[in-house]
């Protein structure tokens, strides 16, 4: 098998490769090409289209987070490895009869993947409700290893409004040390940093310009550092996973449906005890609104510019109902039903009955309140496991309260949308010309190039 290292990057667009020459060191015989993500365009769907070939409907990521039917509740971040249903490319270099060996560093669904040595972070959750920092990895030692060498991974930095280079630098040094000590024949790492800074301040911002420059740094050392560690050539693959739009506009579907009589909610000021079902995990106690899901007969998963609505006993009635509730709504772009879902290869059972996308200038938040002195104590926290959607609001503090504020119309970039515009769509660059294809470029065929050359002639 030939090298292979995969860096898959967010928030990156072709005009971007101007602020990134270390790309010019595998560019000599190399390719350039534009990649379009499929929708949902977000970093879970997209990075299991890239790993797997496939779409939605049969590797089974709708979404960043994933509606469980049985219990009506949203996991957000946490899944592992066996949520993603198709065969990835680690699995299929695994079983080859050469026995090549595989990392996979930090990619969303890692945990419990087939590849010899992983790592991601996974802080141990206490029971006092605080957190001990820590990663996963295989072998389970290695954090260890890399703990003594490298110090504690910086899970504090890598989102919120704390963000910085600090991840970044970590895994830096963390894959090169692998590398120069195993020479892996193939390499997946996930590069997070330019995204947050093109959500928090908009994709053109002297921020992300910033952000840029160091992931350029990053990059250079990885190149370089991976190169010379090799006795063999490496073949590079550095994906874009879809591109950030300015936004001006925000939408709250929850509080749509919870206007229309569909999303029922529960004060936990009046609460009578006993257990409340709720969107992302059942409460005893609770302060704020929270969403009732033994009564609520719609709820939307809100995912930066799209928005699955479940409605827990597929009541067609309802259904129509929340399309009737969308239709010509400033900031909705498409709402899918149907056949409509299939176009998109997202029909499957965690998917929802009703799909909301975003137009390019909007996104969805979560929020189900009126009154902000009713949100729930989660919504003012960096806390993304109990929030049931993505929130990133979380990447800006309000000195006031000490928390995080409640103004959804902070974040100036979002993506998520189908991208269908240039402005929509991001990069690849390849240091073998051979192995892109001519023409347009999906998310999906990054699996196959990657195949189709790790063996070829």
């Amino acid at each position: 098998m030939k090298n292979i290292v995969l860096i898959s990057i967010p928030a990156l667009r072709r005009k971007d490769l101007d602020r990134l020459p270390a790309l010019k060191k595998i560019l000599q015989n190399g390719a350039v090409a534009e990649l379009t993500p499929s929708f949902p365009c977000v970093t879970c769907c997209v990075q299991a289209n890239m790993v797997t070939g496939v779409l939605p409907e049969k590797h089974g990521i709708t979404a960043n987070g994933l509606w469980h039917p049985d219990a009506k509740k949203v996991v957000m971040w946490t899944s592992t490895n066996e949520a993603v249903q198709a065969p990835q490319l680690w699995d299929m270099i695994y079983h080859h009869p050469d026995h090549p060996r595989s990392a996979v560093w930090f990619q969303l669904q890692a945990v419990e993947c087939s590849a010899e040595f992983v790592c991601t972070h996974k802080p141990i959750h206490n029971p006092d409700g605080s957190e001990t920092m820590w990663c996963y990895t295989r072998p389970t030692e290695m954090y260890g290893e890399l703990l003594e060498r490298f110090g504690q991974f910086p899970l504090r930095n890598y989102w919120g409004p704390m963000t910085n280079n600090a991840p970044a630098k970590w895994i830096v040094e963390t894959t090169c040390f692998l590398a120069e000590r195993e020479q892996l024949e193939f390499f997946y790492i996930y590069m997070s940093h330019p995204d947050c800074q093109a959500q928090r301040f908009g994709p053109d911002s002297p921020q992300q310009m910033e952000s840029l420059d160091e992931l350029n740094t990053a990059l250079d050392e990885i190149i370089t550092r991976f190169t010379e560690a090799y006795d063999k050539p490496i073949t590079w693959f550095i994906a874009g996973e879809y591109a950030v739009t300015p936004t001006d506009h925000v939408t709250f579907p929850n509080r749509v449906l919870r206007d229309a009589g569909l999303l029922s909610v529960a004060d936990g000021a009046s609460w009578p005890g006993g257990v409340l079902r709720s969107a992302a995990a059942d409460y005893e106690t609770f302060t704020g609104e929270l969403p009732d899901m033994d009564k609520s007969r719609a709820f939307a998963l809100c995912d930066h510019q799209f928005a699955h609505v479940y409605v827990p006993d597929h009541d067609p009635t309802v259904i129509r109902r929340v399309v009737e509730l969308f239709t010509d709504m400033e900031g909705i772009d498409e709402i899918l039903v149907g056949d409509e879902i299939m176009e998109y290869g997202l029909h499957h059972p965690r998917s929802g009955d009703v799909i909301l996308v975003s137009t390019p200038n909007s996104w969805m938040q979560y929020y189900w309140w009126h009154d902000d002195a009713q949100a729930p104590d989660f919504a003012r926290r960096v806390d993304i496991h109990r929030k049931p959607g993505y929130d990133p609001v979380e990447l800006f503090f309000d000195p006031a309260t000490k928390g995080i504020p409640l103004d959804a119309t902070l974040p100036k970039g979002s993506h998520g949308a189908p991208a269908r515009d240039a402005s929509q769509k991001t990069v690849l660059v390849c240091s073998a010309a051979e192995a892109v294809p001519e023409g347009e470029v999906l998310d999906t065929d990054v699996y196959r190039m990657i195949m189709d050359y790790a063996w070829g002639k």
